[in-house]
């Protein structure tokens, strides 16, 4: 049976996880827009045949919380307290996103974490420390055994995260996501919970 805990925030040092907010899209499409050269090579697409429809940032929004209530995913934003005029937590800008998805209990108890981080914030450390805390809430506040990362072989930002991390690489899933407007190879990174100890924000320090 899930464990549902929505809404959290996270927090460790100057990175915050909070959930992503239905008033977020200006700030959000902002962000995107200025990264859309930095993004695209990552961002998942619909194959042919497969569109759902557009929708907008306050539907999908609204959708990914109605989901997260029942515990099926985690739609957080990544906030940083140390840009230029943060000041209070609750003003700390949208710098990425990082969605914990498909999550499943019964006999399995996994989920797949996927991430982007704003280009003018990249190698701050902001990205792994994000993960960390969401791999964190989900093996000890969820009770999940197993986080899963697929990446693109060509993402060297990405892979370098999950090296960090000391998650475990498990092979290659040929044509596994249609990313970019075709089907991509991924490399699998996964780490159970009985091989992080006091958790991955721990491993960090």
């Amino acid at each position: 049976m899930a464990i549902v805990h929505w809404p959290v925030e996270l927090q460790h040092g100057q990175v915050g996880l909070r959930p992503l907010r239905a008033g977020d899209g200006g700030e959000w499409a902002a962000a995107r827009q200025r990264n859309v050269s930095w993004l695209r090579p990552w961002d998942a697409t619909q194959p042919p045949g497969a569109e759902d429809g557009a929708r907008t940032f306050r539907a999908m929004a609204r959708d990914w919380n109605r989901q997260a209530r029942y515990g099926r995913m985690l739609p957080f934003v990544i906030t940083y307290g140390g840009a230029a005029g943060a000041g209070a937590r609750s003003k700390w800008p949208l710098v990425g996103q990082l969605t914990v998805s498909g999550i499943t209990y019964g006999s399995a108890r996994w989920a797949n974490l996927g991430y982007w981080v704003d280009e003018q914030y990249a190698g701050r450390g902001i990205v792994p420390t994000a993960v960390a805390m969401a791999a964190d809430h989900c093996w000890f506040t969820l009770g999940l055994h197993r986080i899963e990362v697929a990446i693109r072989p060509e993402n060297k930002a990405s892979l370098r995260v999950v090296e960090k991390l000391g998650f475990r690489y498990e092979g290659e899933r040929p044509r596994f996501l249609h990313i970019d407007g075709d089907w991509r190879d991924h490399r699998i990174f996964a780490l159970n919970v009985e091989e992080v100890g006091p958790g991955l924000v721990a491993r960090l320090q």
